[in-house]
């Protein structure tokens, strides 16, 4: 796991040593295992845990819990309580919504306090499959498909500090193998989680019965569309890279573009890929490809 997320972080230019990084910790699996491969992987970790009073005791449980985790990691947490139904009558906007803009307000402010250079999440490769069935359900254009990114700006504070997805990388059950069998540290449920009258839970729900490489190859597809969006755009990122490279091959069959594409970078000479039909050689910084 750490491998994989600090591969990506190194992809991607998420983070950097030295400077602080906000870690938002709900307490459950995902965040929990996010601050865990951050703290492990040698990044000044800062915490932040919202509490917005809406499941009673269940949420004081939840704070609870973060404390004693951040306690035990000598990690430096913040914790704010909300009001969020008043504020959501108040804004005549949703539960969902008022909870999202008063976090992502309180992010911004504690990472600025703290100097951080991110404030990091924990969304990986389901909630990325979630956001596209969502955005499709819904109906929706080229930018709907392309999801969510590695760093986006704050929605609350487009100036300010930018908000990282390390996790995008990776899937949710790795997440729980990961703290389950490697790390043997538990976590918190949220029990609104199963309430499947909520849009998301019940795509959530629906998604159990997608296999991990369905779930993938839905998040990978998510990030061509990020390229092609880039292409329009005419930006130049590695998300553009990556798109150019998919159509060039993809009469190919080669699976792993990406894998594809990291290696040209590095210009590993003599790499080989292959699919049923063909192999790819990496020569001089271009792919030589031959029938198989």
């Amino acid at each position: 796991m750490l491998h994989r997320v600090n591969t990506y972080i190194r992809q991607h230019g998420l983070l950097h040593k030295g400077q602080p990084v906000l870690v938002c910790v709900s307490g459950g699996a995902d965040s929990i295992a996010l601050l865990d491969v951050l703290h492990r992987s040698g990044y000044e970790c800062v915490a932040a845990h919202c509490n917005f009073h809406l499941r009673g005791e269940e949420s004081n449980r939840d704070e609870q819990f973060v404390r004693q985790i951040c306690e035990q990691m000598q990690v430096r947490l913040h914790v704010k309580e909300f009001d969020t139904i008043s504020y959501a009558k108040t804004k005549s906007i949703s539960i969902e919504m008022a909870a999202r803009e008063l976090r992502y307000q309180w992010f911004d402010e504690v990472a600025l306090c703290e100097h951080c250079q991110a404030i990091a999440v924990a969304h990986h490769m389901n909630d990325q499959a979630e956001t596209i069935i969502l955005n499709l359900r819904r109906g929706t254009g080229l930018r709907g498909l392309t999801g969510m990114r590695p760093v986006s700006p704050n929605p609350m504070a487009p100036e300010s500090i930018p908000v990282i997805r390390p996790f995008l990388c990776t899937t949710r059950d790795y997440i729980e193998h990961y703290l389950q069998d490697k790390r043997n540290i538990t976590w918190m449920n949220d029990s609104t989680n199963n309430d499947t009258s909520i849009m998301r839970n019940a795509v959530r729900e629906q998604l159990c019965s997608y296999t991990k490489a369905e779930i993938e190859h839905i998040a990978q597809t998510a990030e061509y569309m990020q390229g092609y969006l880039d292409i329009l755009n005419g930006k130049d990122t590695r998300e553009a890279g990556i798109a150019k490279l998919y159509e060039e091959l993809r009469g190919y069959g080669f699976q792993e573009i990406d894998k594809i594409y990291a290696a040209l970078e590095k210009g590993e000479g003599g790499k080989t890929f292959t699919s049923k039909t063909h192999q790819a050689t990496i020569k001089n910084r271009k792919l030589c490809i031959t029938t198989v």
